[in-house]
């Protein structure tokens, strides 16, 4: 097998199951992977379509915590914020985007996993949730990002694990059906694509399956944990892959 192909398809079985397990991350974790070998953009891309792919298997698989006031700020500030994602994507530093991404998560996540108890927000309301949701939406025209943030802030926010999984779901499925349109609107995605894309929708088909599968098993506690520690991961893998790059500019 070609080494981009074998990388392309390990990290779409990794993110799938990632995804499957924890409701996100589809594109931080393939995005550790593909940036080594593939062109930005093509990464990009693919790391959308295969979130959108996850979520709507989500979507038919798993149905637990539904709220659509809960769900529907996010929904609102995602949609308006995706465009302007797509529309900063050219000019982006997309380095620099990575590693002060990757810093944050490095920094933060670590100090909530090891604090004795969750801090809880509870100011804010539907707004903040709209602006958390506008920035998850920057983020996914970006590049896939589009749960990162919000996992945070739910999280934050205390929900339990069924109610965090359907508001990132959803939001997450949502935003990336609006973010692929643009995409192919503006040809983002192009035809000289779509093999790699029949080569990454089998290959995490079933690695989500079974991360959907394990979710149901685990805690309200466990869950959380698993949560922050992926960010801290992905936060590890972004600095990682962008750090080098700009040390080079030096």
């Amino acid at each position: 097998m070609d080494s981009v192909i074998f990388i392309v398809v390990l990290g779409a079985i990794v993110a799938g199951f990632v995804q499957g397990l924890s409701g996100f991350a589809f594109g931080l974790t393939a995005m550790s992977f593909w940036v080594w070998v593939l062109d930005p953009k093509l990464a990009a891309a693919l790391a959308v379509f295969g979130a959108l792919t996850g979520q709507i298997i989500a979507a038919v698989t798993m149905r637990r915590g539904f709220n659509i006031s809960r769900l529907a700020p996010f929904l609102f500030g995602g949609l308006v914020g995706i465009p302007l994602g797509v529309a900063v994507l050219p000019a982006l530093d997309i380095e620099l985007f990575k590693a002060i991404l990757g810093g944050f998560l490095v920094l933060w996540c670590p100090l909530m996993l090891a604090a004795k108890s969750m801090p809880r927000i509870k100011v804010g309301g539907k707004v903040a949730d709209c602006l958390i949701g506008g920035i998850g939406g920057i983020m996914g025209g970006i590049g896939g990002f589009t749960g990162t943030v919000p996992t945070l802030w739910c999280t934050l926010r205390g929900f339990d694990k069924d109610e965090q999984r359907s508001i990132i779901q959803n939001f997450n499925l949502a935003a990336l059906v609006v973010t692929m349109g643009i995409y192919i609107a503006k040809n983002i995605v192009t035809v000289e694509m779509v093999p790699m894309f029949a080569i990454v929708a089998p290959a995490m088909l079933v690695p989500t399956l079974l991360g959907g599968r394990m979710y149901l098993g685990i805690s309200e506690v466990a869950f959380k944990k698993l949560v922050l520690s992926l960010l801290i991961c992905s936060g590890v893998a972004l600095l990682a892959s962008s750090v080098p790059q700009l040390i080079q500019r030096i």
